[in-house]
């Protein structure tokens, strides 16, 4: 049975496509059968896999609007067992055409369209946009959990309790299943007193909801790396981009700690 994983936080700039796109290809990396999924209209993942638009012709929009079976538009990717659902800037009108068409049940279309094929995969990674509107809300609605990743600078924490406030209500109203995976430091540096401060905190507020690498016994923390920056531009995930650089290893670590879980 698949896990459907969300990446979610209505900041931008927190590192959730570069979590998504690099999660998904270490579990891949690890035999496991995964489907990206951007929903996010600057299709970021997609781009970041190596896809540019000319390369098809149908995305996840037209899935949302009823054009298309997922299972259409699915690419397959340099790691054979990664493939992506490729998403396009003419996203950002599914929300006005859920509205305007008044459509039924517009939360769970999403949840819907992954029905079909998510036996066929073992993780299903969802890239969602810096916000909380009903293409969040979608992914939430579709999701087994969420992970939350958190930039350890200044107002990292703010807006997460709109956003812990979101996932209380999905939970209590549309998807009981529901839960936070973990809350996932990025941009950490050692050298900097204020990531340390932000580490912190998280620790003492959210301690039991960090990731656990088991065999260093330390908590995964994604650094500020710069082959992890320059990857996308290259169309790879880190693993494929430089494997042995920190920001690889660290999402390595993520994949292990969900692996075990």
């Amino acid at each position: 049975m698949s896990e459907i994983i969300a990446i979610a936080n209505q900041k931008g700039g927190v590192g959730k496509t570069t979590t998504a796109i690099n999660l998904a290809a270490s579990l891949a990396v690890a035999e496991k059968r995964v489907l990206l999924i951007d929903i996010d209209p600057q299709a970021n993942a997609t781009t970041g896999l190596g896809f540019h638009r000319s390369d098809y012709e149908y995305n996840i929009y037209h899935v949302l609007i009823g054009r298309k079976r997922l299972s259409q538009v699915i690419l397959e990717t340099s790691l054979s067992t990664l493939h992506v659902a490729p998403s396009n800037i003419g996203l950002v009108g599914v929300e006005k055409e859920f509205y305007d068409n008044n459509t039924k049940g517009r939360e769970l279309i999403l949840k819907t369209k992954i029905e079909e094929i998510k036996d066929q995969y073992d993780y299903i990674i969802i890239d969602s946009p810096p916000a909380l509107g009903s293409i969040t809300i979608n992914a939430l609605s579709a999701a087994n959990s969420v992970i939350i990743p958190i930039q350890c600078e200044f107002f990292a924490l703010e807006g997460l309790a709109q956003l812990l406030n979101t996932v209380k209500l999905i939970k209590k109203t549309i998807n009981p299943t529901l839960e936070i995976k973990g809350f996932l430091p990025t941009m950490y540096s050692t050298q900097n007193n204020l990531s340390k401060q932000v580490f912190a905190d998280l620790k003492e507020h959210f301690k039991s909801k960090l990731f656990l690498d088991k065999e260093s016994a330390s908590y995964v923390v994604i650094p500020r790396n710069i082959k992890l920056a320059e990857s996308p531009s290259f169309g790879k995930p880190i693993i494929l981009y430089d494997v042995e650089s920190p920001g690889s290893k660290a999402y390595q670590n993520l994949a292990n700690s969900i692996l075990v879980s």
